[in-house]
Formats: structure tokens, sequence, C-alpha cells
């Protein structure tokens, strides 16, 4: 028996008779989403829909952060939050339980995982206030990742500026692997960092690989990453991680980065924190190749879901809360 197909059917588009409406209630989006505002004082903050990410800060109407515009998508990982896992992930591949698991490579130039799921999820608002906002997620189950965590992440303000908490709960019944990150480029008006004076508070550095995988890890000591005393920062490349970091007695790491007219910002970075990553934007094209410093707090190396190197490992019910933020206080001189 055979049977004919008639050469009249629709081969593409919409069916005979489907029937288009044009609604007068739909109003176009911003590519990262809905904008939701907090501001005190001299600060303003917007963080987007998309991600939950930190798009912009500003003191003073002066930017602190080389973000993206409203109209753009996110490039370069600006502001993003990275969960559940910073950095790069090797062929996306990795075991944990007795099980082997397997994400997909986002990055293919170099066969890599990157900077975990969340950054291109849809958040929701949990709760805000004129200086406070929460964004909240549900990380689902998912191949390759099969556990299932509620995160949220709470931007707030003060008089010394800005804290940004992140919690993650594992909601799920199962041990599941994790680690957090942050994305924020920083500026303080110079054109270039290479007349900026950093501090970073760190006497190791991880060398990377021709994959950007972690190789080793080598004393910061009579190396050009040897930033503990403060120095320009030239034309230093900065691509790494940084750990064994030096707290002040309060329990906090500070990275320092000020301009040469004496305006300065700090990074700071809890416990939960072991690590720091500088980014200084060299393989960014013109117009924005190093003109901002990514200082990213990580509470785990790159490559962590495979070395298990600093990884959490949250227990069903247990959360996990990290805390970084940003002091204004020296940029107002």
């Amino acid at each position: 028996m055979s049977i004919r197909i008639s050469s009249h059917l629709p081969t593409g588009g919409d069916p005979p008779g489907a029937a288009r409406a044009h609604n007068p209630g739909a109003q176009p989006q911003p590519p990262s989403g809905r904008q939701f505002r907090i501001s005190g004082g001299d600060q303003e903050v917007v963080v987007t829909e998309v991600g939950a990410t930190l798009r912009s800060y500003l003191v003073a109407g002066v930017p602190l952060l080389e973000g993206f515009a409203e109209s753009e998508i996110c490039h370069d990982g600006r502001g993003q939050l990275l969960l559940p896992w910073p950095g790069r992930l090797g062929d996306g591949r990795y075991s944990f339980g007795g099980q082997d698991h397997q994400v997909p490579l986002d990055e293919p130039e170099f066969g890599n995982a990157i900077h975990g799921f969340t950054r291109w999820d849809n958040w929701v608002a949990a709760s805000q206030s004129p200086a406070r906002l929460a964004m909240r997620h549900r990380l689902h189950a998912r191949p390759g990742y099969p556990f299932c965590l509620d995160l949220t992440a709470t931007f707030e303000l003060d008089e010394s500026g800005l804290s940004v908490s992140l919690s993650a709960v594992n909601t799920g019944t199962v041990p599941a692997p994790f680690g957090a990150g942050a994305h924020p480029y920083f500026t303080v008006g110079t054109p270039q960092m290479d007349s900026c004076l950093l501090r970073v508070p760190a006497s190791t550095y991880l060398l990377m690989d021709s994959r950007l995988l972690p190789a080793e890890r080598i004393p910061v000591s009579g190396t050009e990453w040897d930033f503990r005393e403060g120095r320009l920062m030239g034309g230093t490349e900065l691509g790494s991680a940084y750990t064994d970091l030096v707290r002040d007695p309060d329990g906090l790491a500070r990275v320092t980065l000020e301009a040469p007219d004496g305006h300065r910002l700090v990074v700071w970075a809890d416990q939960a924190h072991r690590w720091l990553q500088l980014y200084s934007g060299d393989a960014i094209p013109a117009p924005h190749r190093r003109t901002s410093l990514a200082i990213e707090p990580m509470t785990c190396p790159p490559d962590a879901f495979r070395s298990g190197e600093d990884l959490t490992v949250l227990e069903p019910g247990e959360e996990l809360v990290a805390r970084w933020g940003v002091d204004v206080t020296g940029f107002r001189q």
C-alpha cells in the first residue's frame, strides 16, 4: 500500500487558517528582564531578573561597575552570579556520590562548561524595600546535575556601601555538590587599569593551562602576581585565582583598588569565600579591554567539581550562606 502526500500542503510557517493576534498589553522587555532598583543616600544599584545580575552600581552618579546597558545582553559575565559552580569545569564531566555526570559544554572552544547554570535563568523578587532586594531561584534537578537547590541572593545598601549575601539550601533528598561565585567588574574612573594601585591579601596564585583549567598552585612571592603590599597594576595580566587569603581581625579578606587621585574602593569577602579570582580583561576586545578589573569572590577554585578542592557538599536541608561586598567610604573623599 502506498501513501501519497499532497504537494499543496504547507511545508512551513502557520497552518491554514491560523489566527494571529496583537496583544496590546504585551510590553517589550529588556534582554535581561525586569530591572530592580534599590537606593540609599548617594548610592543606586540595579539588579536584573535574568540571573539576579548586578548590572549597575552608582555612587553620587559615578559608576563603580563596568556593567552593561539595559538594552544589551550581559557580556563577559558582567555582574553575574556563578552557581552552582564558579569558573570552568573541564570536559563538563565530574563524578559525585559514585555516579558520573555530564553537563553541557558552553565554552566549546576549550571543551569546558563554565560558571554553572543560573546566570541565564529567571529569578524572582522575594522581597524589596528602598535599600534592600532579595532575589530567589529554585534550581531544579536536571541531567548532569540531579540536585535541587533553593537560592536567595540579597543585595543591601548602607552608609558604607553594598553587601551581597548568597544563601543555598539543599531541598533534595541526597547530598549536593556546590560552589558559589560572583563576577563584578570594578572601575575607579580611570580609562585603563594600568595606573591603578591594587592590593590583594593572598599568598598563593593558581596557574592555568592552555584550556584555562588549574595547573599548579605557586607562592606569589617573587612573581608579578604579588600584590600583598599594594602596587601599581601596570601591564600585569590577571586571569586566575588567589587563595591562602590573609584576613583582617573581623575575618574578612579585603582587596583594595585605588585610582591615582586617591579615590578607592574595597571589595571584601567572608570566610566562606576561600578564593578570589581577578581578571584584567586582556582577552576582551576593544573598547572594554583592561578598562575594569573583575574581582570575583569564590567559595572554591575553578574545576572544583572534578578536583573536590574546597567543594561544599550540602546535605539535605543544609544551608550555606556566603557574603561579600563593596566598601565605598574611600571613594567619596
